[in-house]
C-alpha cells in the first residue's frame, strides 16, 4: 500500500480507537488491531502514540475548517457545522468531547473555542451593546452550539433537516437573553 495511503489507513483507525475511549485509555495495540497493522508499521508512519493523536486532532481540525470554515458566521454555519460533524463524528467528538478533557492536547479546542468566540463576538456586536452580557453571548454561542451537536449526534442525529433550526433558536435566546 502505498505510504500516504497507509498513513490515512491509520489515521481512519486512530479516529474510531480514540473516539471510543479517549487518548488515555486507548493503546497503540487498539489502534494496530483496528487498523490491521503491526506496531511497525505504526512507527514508521508516527513516532508515539502522543504523535498519532496529534494527528487526528489536527485531521479533524482541517476537515472541520475546509467544511464550516474560520472567520465568520452566517445563517449557513450551523447547518455547515451539522453536516462536518455527521461526515466525521468520531473526529467531531474527539475535538470536543475527548480533547477537552486531556490536558496535553487541550490547546486543539482552547485554539477551536478562543476562534469561535471572537467570531460570535464580532457577529454579535451588532445586536448587543459592548457589556459583560455580549462577552457572556460570545463564549455561551459557540460552547451551545457544540454541545448541541454533539448531543445530535448522540441521540441518533434526529430530524436532520431542522436541527439547524432548532439550534439556531437556541442560539437566539442566548442573543435575546443578553440584550
Amino acid at each position: 500500500m502505498p505510504r500516504a495511503e497507509r498513513r490515512e489507513q491509520i489515521l481512519d483507525a486512530a479516529t474510531r480507537a480514540f473516539a471510543r475511549t479517549g487518548f488515555t485509555a486507548t493503546g497503540l495495540d487498539d489502534v494496530a488491531a483496528e487498523a490491521g497493522v503491526t506496531h511497525v508499521i505504526l512507527y514508521r508512519h508516527f513516532a508515539s502514540k502522543s504523535d498519532l493523536y496529534r494527528a487526528v486532532l489536527d485531521r479533524a481540525c482541517t476537515r472541520l475548517a475546509a467544511s464550516v470554515g474560520t472567520d465568520d458566521y452566517d445563517e449557513h454555519s450551523v447547518a455547515a457545522l451539522l453536516r462536518a460533524a455527521a461526515a466525521d463524528p468520531d473526529g467531531f467528538r474527539l475535538l470536543f468531547r475527548h480533547a477537552a478533557r486531556e490536558p496535553e492536547f487541550r490547546d486543539v479546542i482552547d485554539g477551536i473555542r478562543s476562534a469561535s468566540t471572537e467570531v460570535a463576538a464580532r457577529h454579535l456586536a451588532d445586536d448587543i451593546p459592548d457589556s459583560p452580557w455580549r462577552t457572556w453571548a460570545a463564549q455561551l454561542v459557540p460552547a451551545l452550539t457544540f454541545e448541541a451537536v454533539i448531543t445530535w449526534l448522540d441521540t441518533g442525529q434526529p430530524d436532520p433537516d431542522h436541527a439547524a433550526d432548532r439550534i439556531r433558536q437556541a442560539i437566539r435566546g442566548v442573543i435575546q437573553a443578553a440584550q
